[in-house]
């Protein structure tokens, strides 16, 4: 390829150089704005059109931006604008109902912001024209009419599938009031080949302050090495990952609150290791071994589960990076207060001679060495030096080899002639692998409700159970860009936030966000109320034919006067107005839909939480299988009376003694269970939410 009649090689260098960096892309917004007016002005200026709306699609619009990664590597960030009020899916969002934002009127468009897992072989020489399969090539081409057969349809079904796929490394959603859901977030271990979980975050957390994007919503359903990542980083860091970047638990499912998270954090994270400890007179058990070992390696004392947790976490390497096969870096300092140089060597010298006197092929375990010498030297200078014993170059031309006995998860010792071009030192440290393998054994011994050891006391063990459940059901984590709060130091515009009441407004679970307006500085009230109608219009399908009709709490004034006199340059502003709504119109009200349903399930819960539910079939309130005593493995019965319906039909019953229990129903006398799915036969308050996270 030549361009300008230069190599290619050299035009490749500056495609590549133009590019946005995706480590630093987007850079923040130079003056606070609404999300509706801040996402076109970036379209604008960052993505060019690669299927444009038309006749043949008349809900979707697609953008790219090309991000360089290095010099080598270009992954385009596609963003699908979906105009709702056409699109063949469902108007409603599903992540809003369960989120607590259902009764949001539904917003005209959702834009989607997705990186491909496949999209990571790009090379900057064609940053525009990505190699992809056949099908794939659909995505990023402009799609006109043509006589090609089925071609639209096919084209439409891969688009609308892209909106579905959890294979992405990215896919997040943002409405056009501001309120965004991210759905899709993979790492290394999700498929990634060049991009972390934190290098994806970060630039998902760019965009949202870019785009001044008001909250953001997650379910983190992310794993990590085969186990629940939530528990764990609950446990090492006190928070979920998520909560690196301002996450905050608010509200979870079967009615938890943010003061019971915190307890429970609090309850699993000091769970002491006594009860884990090595007892005498009895057998050594697994754990045992297992929590003696690491203990071995460490130069403070592991007290609690996190100091456990957070340390065999220290112990692993971190992926491409230049200690990944090096001694973890452990504190050391202040570790010969005690003891001097010689006093160390002293010992070392003993216990090399101790593997002198045995055999080459065999082994000598870390216990027998301190067994041997445990009369002549303290206990606590025998750990130290047996710490710092491997790599130990002998006379004779011998080493001290060490290895991680994996049956007996102990460290052992022998001398081995010294190899040319072997390294001076290897660590004691155990694999990568043995460790992942030990912190899964760990998790399903100590963590997990499911699979936790029998140990006592068994009120302590009661109480991790309950605590880890808790966790394990906090999956909904929010975070509040505070766009009210960005506005203040912005004095050279108007910054108002308007707050609406509608004349018409029904008695139900209606919940109208205000919409921010900006305003020039000689702008009047009547400038206002306009700008007012074109946002509530702009956003909200069903605000066809919204219009402002008064200032609340200004009584009657003139709509000449400046906005700035009565208001100031930020704050909010309250107005009422009317919307008059065809028929048609009606259903995009709230993001719940338009069915009528009542949730009230023993736990306390009042609204859908994404748990899997069902309706009693005589007064067809909601409520949990799991508060129901329906194990997530046991199908929903086929009808279903709930214990207040069930209470009051015996008493009814009660005065005729000849009378049959019903079979077909199923009495309520459990309220423990645990489940994650949807009602098996039909339409129903629970969602089934596809939602999947791999995060390093």
């Amino acid at each position: 390829m030549v361009v300008n009649e230069r190599p290619s090689k050299r035009a490749r260098r500056r495609v590549s150089a133009d590019l946005p960096d995706l480590f630093t892309f987007p850079p923040p917004p130079d003056s606070p704005k609404a999300f509706r007016d801040n996402v076109r002005g970036f379209l604008g200026r960052h993505a060019r059109v690669t299927l444009p709306s038309s006749s043949l699609f008349p809900s979707l619009l697609t953008w790219q931006i090309a991000l360089r990664v290095d010099p080598t590597v270009v992954l385009p960030l596609d963003i699908v604008e979906e105009d709702v009020t056409r699109s063949r899916r469902s108007v409603y969002c599903d992540q809003c109902r369960v989120v607590g934002w259902s009764g949001h009127p539904v917003c005209r468009k959702r834009y989607h912001f997705i990186i491909r897992s496949n999209a990571e072989s790009c090379d900057s020489e064609t940053p525009f024209q990505f190699q992809q399969p056949p099908q794939q090539e659909k995505w990023c081409n402009s799609i006109s009419a043509t006589g090609a057969e089925d071609t639209a349809d096919d084209v439409e079904e891969w688009a609308y599938n892209q909106l579905h796929d959890n294979t992405h490394l990215l896919h997040a959603v943002i409405h056009s009031n501001g309120f965004a859901h991210l759905l899709t977030l993979n790492g290394r271990q999700g498929g990634s080949s060049s991009l972390s979980g934190r290098h994806i975050m970060d630039l998902w957390d760019r965009l949202c302050l870019a785009l001044s994007v008001r909250k953001v919503s997650v379910m983190d359903v992310s794993k990590k090495y085969g186990m629940e990542y939530r528990l764990l980083h609950a446990v090492t860091h006190g928070r979920s990952w998520y909560g690196n970047w301002g996450y905050e638990f608010r509200c979870g499912s079967y009615a938890l609150t943010q003061d019971s998270y915190h307890k429970a954090v609090e309850t699993i994270s000091t769970l002491p290791q006594h009860p884990f400890q090595f007892q005498p007179r009895k057998p050594r058990t697994r754990l045992q071994s297992v929590i003696a070992f690491y203990q071995s390696f460490s130069n403070a004392q592991l007290q609690t589960t996190k100091d456990l947790f957070t340390f065999m976490f220290s112990l692993i390497p971190k992926p491409r990076g230049p200690t990944s096969s090096k001694k973890p870096n452990i504190d050391t300092s202040n570790i010969l207060c005690v003891w001097t140089a010689n006093d160390v060597q002293h010992v070392q010298q003993a216990m090399i001679k101790l593997l002198s006197a045995v055999r080459e092929p065999n082994w000598v375990s870390k216990r027998a060495l301190k067994g041997a010498l445990y009369k002549t030297f303290s206990p606590e200078l025998l750990d130290y030096s047996l710490k710092h014993l491997g790599g130990q170059l002998v006379a004779n031309n011998m080493v001290v080899e060490t290895r991680c006995n994996p049956d007996s998860t102990g460290v052992e010792f022998r001398l081995e002639p010294f190899a040319i071009g072997r390294s001076e030192f290897k660590p004691n440290f155990p694999s990568e692998q043995q460790i992942l393998g030990d912190l899964k054994f760990l998790y399903d011994s100590i963590l997990h409700p499911d699979t936790m050891l029998c140990y006592a006391p068994q009120e302590m063990r009661d109480n991790v159970i309950d605590a880890a459940t808790k966790l394990l059901d906090c999956k909904q984590f929010i975070k509040d860009y505070k766009p009210d709060k960005m506005e203040a130091a912005h004095l050279s515009r108007i910054h108002l936030w308007c707050d609406v009441q509608l004349s018409d407004h029904l008695k139900d679970d209606f919940v109208l966000p205000p919409e921010l307006v900006v305003l020039p500085l000689n702008a009047t009230l009547a400038d206002l109320k306009s700008e007012a109608t074109k946002a509530f219009q702009e956003v909200y399908a069903m605000f066809k034919r919204f219009e402002v009709e008064e200032l609340l709490e200004c009584g009657s004034i003139n709509d000449s006067i400046t906005a700035k006199l009565l208001f100031g340059t930020s704050g909010t502003v309250h107005l009422k107005g009317k919307c008059p709504a065809k028929h048609g119109l009606n259903r995009f009200r709230m993001e719940r839909g338009i069915e009528s349903w009542i949730v009230d399930c023993t736990c306390g819960t009042k609204d859908d939480d994404g748990e899997r539910m069902m309706a009693c079939d005589t007064c067809g309130v909601w409520q949990h299988t799991r508060c129901a005593g329906i194990c997530c493995s046991d199908e929903i019965p086929a009808k279903f009376v709930c214990l207040r319906c069930m209470s009051s039909y015996q008493e009814k019953s009660h005065s005729n003694c000849d009378s049959a229990k019903d079979a077909n129903y199923l009495p309520v006398t459990n309220t423990t269970c645990r489940a994650e799915a949807v009602r098996a036969d039909g339409r129903g308050v629970a969602s089934n939410l596809n939602m999947t996270s791999s995060v390093r």
